[in-house]
């Protein structure tokens, strides 16, 4: 059963706790050098990353006046909203809904120099199953791909599709950049960089574990 909170609601209480609890998470970069490059570069260019890590992500960059791709659905409302009351821009669409005319608007927001975030298993999954629309988005507008992941030491865990994460009040938070990934024109290069992709998030999924062992527990 879904339960509907007020908007009001949403506004006056979720969001002023969420806003506590992330304000106490501590960061840590793996790679950092991958995003500081692209930025200073001052092109456009796409966040790749899985749905599960969403929320730690947006939080960390809120401050990179970032566009994020977001479902259509009821589902993603709440996480939309906060994402759009912490300064990010929207595109609504998904693979289910919309889909061409967010991939569009993605390609169009990437060409005017903006970073893009979007989540290649979303909205609905398979977790971790990668479908190529941040990548069609990526080389339509000519653009580097970035992957990007992040991992808490401490976090709850939802009973959802994607298992999402919420890390714990003062949970370490390790975000983790990979390679960025150029795909030449052409359907043959796109069909290639499918394969990379999925390479490259396994590579960013092992960077953002803890040197010292430390697994993401739940509860």
């Amino acid at each position: 059963m879904k339960i509907k909170v007020p908007p009001k609601a949403v506004d006056w209480v979720v969001h002023p706790v969420a806003r506590a609890v992330a304000g106490s998470w501590r960061f840590e970069r793996v790679n950092r050098g991958a995003w500081d490059g692209l930025v200073a570069a001052g092109r456009g260019f796409a966040c790749m990353l899985w749905h599960e890590a969403l929320l730690p992500l947006l939080w960390h960059h809120r401050d990179a006046h970032a566009v994020i791709v977001v479902s259509q659905a009821r589902d993603g409302q709440y996480l939309s909203d906060f994402a759009e009351a912490i300064g990010y821009r929207l595109v609504r669409g998904s693979s289910s809904r919309g889909a061409v005319g967010a991939l569009l608007a993605a390609a169009r927001e990437l060409q005017g120099g903006a970073i893009v975030a979007l989540t290649p298993d979303g909205p609905r999954g398979p977790r971790r199953e990668l479908k190529p629309g941040v990548l069609a988005a990526a080389q339509r507008a000519g653009v580097p791909v970035l992957p990007v992941h992040a991992v808490a030491d401490r976090a709850w865990r939802l009973h959802s599709w994607d298992r999402f994460c919420i890390p714990k009040p003062f949970a370490r938070v390790r975000v983790a950049y990979g390679t960025p990934l150029v795909i030449a024109g052409g359907e043959e290069h796109l069909a290639a960089a499918e394969a990379a992709a999925r390479l490259a998030m396994d590579e960013v999924e092992r960077m953002a574990q803890w040197p010292d062992g430390t697994a993401t527990h739940t509860g």
